[in-house]
């Protein structure tokens, strides 16, 4: 078992130790008091015969919930009534200690957490009940995690006492963050997934089943989002060129280092023409649209091409249309087998669709395309036109055409997220070799970048400013008691004047009034931290900004949650370096030889 398991991982583990000896201890007390061939979880079934649902359900022998109401209710017997066969095999206090067990298997099993005191008198219970009758090795089992949450739990006893008396005089009096601001729920329990912070343009627009809620639910997401001045900026634009502002940017161009929130700002177009009225979105969103002029866009047809998702070599839709093509693709998303007739022989001969687009976008519209990958989909194909997806070079005739039809189509936004340069000396330059793919994918980019950047306008990325809110956002509840906003303000203003009275231990930035305002920009998390995260980390390969940034620090954020850190700030000395999860999200961007020296 890992020590980083959690007590609800170390209670299953134990239902699962013992559930084998269970089955085999009733078993053997039981079944000879049974007619052939009758298996004794059918008893139990049998007493819920008469409930609603019963006969949908599964009584297997091997589920402890199953054998733990076997020795704890009194089931039916076929002749004896008022029957229970454990007596004489069961002592009181091993009755009561199945009982127990019985209740911790219902919180399980409803998801609810438990501390560290209750997990340990449960594993203690199962332990002693294990050995009451006679499994031997199950109970050491047991017995090993619960010595090892003995441990854990001391360990966690002796971080906090140590913590306890370092907190620095200064910080006397303030509240500590974790009374002002909260977790979300996901975050504060653990039970967030690090792929939840990856936003996926391809299962959102395919199936909202698979992408998670915060992604795939539009009000959702943008209640976790934060619209920084280049998303404002992106919304505002594509209100206007989808309501058929013709001198809004028919083609936008995404281009950010790696990690820089492309595929975020995607979904939250994808997200902006699913037809809404804007009353459903949040108060800063709500005043952005109307601002726009937005009441309720018309109906738009939504596309997602990512190239990442589609085969050069083809594939069968929903309706048996055979699609061999990007733009055959995009036709078919655009308007199904009737929309993709109109470039069907294009797309068989792999040729470039011409004017058929323009008409399309027209006769479709108001239609939003959003293309991200396309380096990873052009990258794979050959010189030569040996593949149902065509050549090469055919994808930059395409790309042509697609921009100077959107161009010219009445109210069509067509949305590209490119890498942006990996040019020799940028901070970023291997993290975005990565993305692009090597010589032939830095081709594509180059000769993409070329045909896009004729009719592109330009988009900002989050500044690293706001970045704090964006993390804020996704990892704590909202602010809105002036109470919290009172407390916060305070903490900054101690930290202000400590440095600014200390100012020769601390570095020079801090002194300047600027700094009170970043403290509470980025609070409960010290400035620091997005300064390391945000300059030295997004110079890893594969660290990508806001991606990385979040999984670290949620997975900090719930170890401090966890072990009742008091600071009046998350400060970079207390990223819980000790904690095997954190140590992960650190060493996982890190070469093997940093692993000895954490």
């Amino acid at each position: 078992m890992a020590k980083s398991d959690s007590n609800r991982d170390r209670i299953g583990k134990m239902f699962e130790l013992l559930a084998p000896p269970l089955d085999q201890f009733i078993t053997r007390v039981v079944e000879p008091e049974l007619d052939q061939g009758v298996e004794w979880s059918q008893l139990v079934a049998l007493k819920d015969s008469k409930k609603k649902g019963s006969a949908e359900k599964e009584y297997e022998r091997s589920d402890p919930q199953v054998q733990l109401r076997m020795l704890t209710e009194n089931v039916p017997h076929q002749v004896k009534p008022g029957w229970y066969p454990f007596d004489g095999q069961l002592s009181p206090t091993q009755r009561s200690f199945a009982s127990e067990l019985r209740d911790a298997r219902n919180d399980w099993a409803h998801m609810k957490s438990f501390s560290d005191d209750d997990a340990y008198r449960i594993l203690d219970t199962a332990e002693r009940f294990l050995g009451g009758i006679g499994a031997v090795e199950p109970a050491d089992e047991v017995r090993r995690l619960r010595l090892e949450l003995r441990r854990v739990a001391s360990d966690k006893d002796d971080r906090r006492a140590l913590k306890s008396a370092a907190v620095m005089p200064e910080s006397e009096g303030l509240a500590p963050w974790r009374d002002v601001l909260a977790p979300h729920d996901d975050v504060a329990t653990g039970n967030f997934q690090a792929a939840e912070f990856a936003a996926d343009l391809y299962k959102v627009s395919v199936s909202s089943d698979d992408a998670g809620g915060d992604y795939a639910d539009p009000v959702a997401f943008f209640s976790r989002t934060y619209l920084t001045e280049g998303l404002r900026d992106l919304i505002d634009r594509a209100v206007r060129r989808l309501s058929g502002d013709d001198n809004a940017s028919p083609v936008i161009n995404l281009q950010t280092n790696f990690g820089g929130g492309k595929t975020h700002s995607m979904l939250a177009l994808w997200h902006l023409a699913a037809g809404l009225p804007a009353a459903e979105f949040g108060q800063d969103l709500q005043d952005l649209l109307e601002k726009s002029g937005y009441g309720r866009l018309p109906k738009v047809s939504r596309v997602a091409l990512v190239g990442n998702h589609i085969s050069p070599s083809g594939s069968t839709k929903s309706d048996g249309t055979t699609v061999n093509t990007l733009w055959g693709e995009l036709a078919w998303q655009l308007g199904g087998r009737q929309a993709f007739a109109r470039l069907a022989a294009d797309d068989e001969r792999a040729t470039s669709p011409g004017d058929v687009l323009r008409e399309l976008f027209n006769e479709y519209g108001p239609c939003l395309i959003l293309i991200d990958e396309w380096v990873a989909y052009a990258r794979q194909l050959h010189d030569q036109s040996d593949l149902p997806a065509g050549g090469f070079e055919t994808q930059f005739s395409f790309a042509q055409v697609l921009t100077e039809s959107a161009k010219l189509a009445n109210n069509c936004l067509l949305v590209i997220s490119l890498p942006a340069s990996d040019a020799a000396g940028s901070p970023h330059a291997r993290a975005d070799d990565v993305e692009v793919g090597g010589q032939r994918g830095r081709e594509a980019l180059d000769r993409l970048r070329n045909v896009i950047g004729r009719v592109e306008s330009s988009w900002r990325p989050a500044s690293a400013e706001e970045g704090f809110e964006i993390v804020r956002r996704r990892l704590f509840e909202p602010l809105t008691d002036p109470a919290q906003f009172k407390d916060r303000d305070v903490v900054a203003r101690a930290f202000a004047d400590l440095y600014r009275t200390q100012h020769q231990e601390f570095p020079p930035e801090c002194r300047d009034a600027e700094y009170e305002q970043r403290i509470k920009a980025a609070y409960p998390i010290h400035p620091e931290i997005f300064d390391r995260l945000y300059t030295d980390w997004s110079t890893l390969v594969k660290f990508q900004r806001t991606r990385g940034v979040l999984r670290l620090m949620a997975t900090v954020i719930h170890s401090l949650w966890e072990k009742g850190d008091r600071n009046p700030l998350i400060m970079p000395a207390n990223i819980p370096i000790d904690d095997p999860r954190v140590q992960f999200e650190l060493t996982r961007y890190l070469t093997d030889n940093w692993v000895p020296v954490i």
